[in-house]
């Protein structure tokens, strides 16, 4: 596989960045997330961490070196994820569960299948235009849906921040997937979370990427919504890939290139974009949030044995 890759987030007028974002590849297989820990909840940055390690940990086992049933691996790993997000929150005694949107992308054999829980979006595009964007599990997007408001009223309506999926909450999450998608050399997809799309209309998302590379396009972008948001402004966090091909050819050297040509048999890279956080809640250190998530890898690890 050849394919350009870059990811950035801003922390914005917030405390804590609660975003997390991350790639995985073999030889034969990619998988992009983007996680959004939901600031209306305790600790939305530890849900958000866990569902990206527990993600990378499943497509470690499973990606060998591309993963047999792309739509179940994504739906088991949501709910692992979800599982996990609530076993921490057991664990620790905290009163309310941490919660996280999450939206997650798998390319293989030149084909893309996603899947996400709440709001965090993934755009996928060619030639200027918006293929597909997944539609946020929201109260505004169901009223529209059902003819009970105007598309017009995303950006105004009071309940545009009502969410009714996400993982960490009492209630399964809803596991929302698309077809497999064929790509073609230059497509381009971004993963993001609401404090891009939120603040940047479709079309300057679609003007950005259409005109420049993402390696320029997604900081631009990044950069021009962390400014008209202000002082208050969300984390702003997104993830994007322009694809060259599932067969490799000989890289061209350009900055955020790809090339998985001479990636060993079984190896699995992986780039997690992980800053740690300061909370103001000290009750729960970064040394407790990684031995949780030691314990989540190594239960994956033995439960993929068990599946072997």
């Amino acid at each position: 596989m050849q394919f350009s890759v870059y990811q950035q987030s801003h922390i914005g007028g917030r405390k804590v960045n609660q975003d997390r974002m991350g790639y995985s590849y073999t030889r034969e297989a990619l998988l992009l997330v983007l996680a959004d820990g939901m600031g209306g909840h305790q600790r939305g940055e530890v849900a958000a961490s866990i569902a990206l390690q527990t993600m990378s940990t499943l497509f470690r086992s499973q990606a060998t070196p591309y993963v047999k049933k792309p739509e179940r691996f994504l739906e088991d790993a949501f709910e692992q994820a979800h599982e996990a997000i609530q076993r921490y929150a057991r664990e620790h005694g905290m009163p309310d569960n941490p919660r996280t949107t999450i939206v997650a992308c798998l390319v293989q054999h030149n084909c893309a299948v996603w899947a996400h829980c709440g709001d965090s979006r993934l755009y996928w595009l060619r030639r200027g235009q918006i293929l597909a964007r997944t539609r946020d599990h929201s109260h505004i997007e169901h009223l529209i849906a059902k003819g009970l408001a105007d598309p017009s009223e995303r950006g105004t309506h009071p309940d545009r921040n009502k969410l009714y999926s996400c993982l960490g909450a009492s209630t399964p999450p809803k596991v929302e997937l698309s077809r497999q998608s064929s790509l073609e050399p230059g497509d381009v997809l971004l993963l993001c979370s609401d404090g891009l799309w939120g603040i940047l209309p479709d079309t300057e998302i679609v003007h950005q990427l259409s005109t420049h590379t993402i390696v320029q396009a997604v900081p631009d972008m990044i950069g021009m919504a962390t400014a008209i948001a202000g002082p208050r402004g969300d984390n702003t966090t997104a993830l994007a890939i322009q694809w060259q091909g599932a067969h490799d050819a000989p890289s061209s050297g350009d900055e955020g290139m790809v090339s998985t040509l001479m990636l060993p048999e079984g190896e699995v890279t992986t780039r997690l974009a992980e800053e740690p956080a300061a909370s103001p809640v000290d009750d729960f250190g970064d040394e407790d949030i990684e031995k949780a998530i030691a314990e989540i890898r190594d239960a994956i690890e033995k439960s993929s044995q068990l599946l072997k």
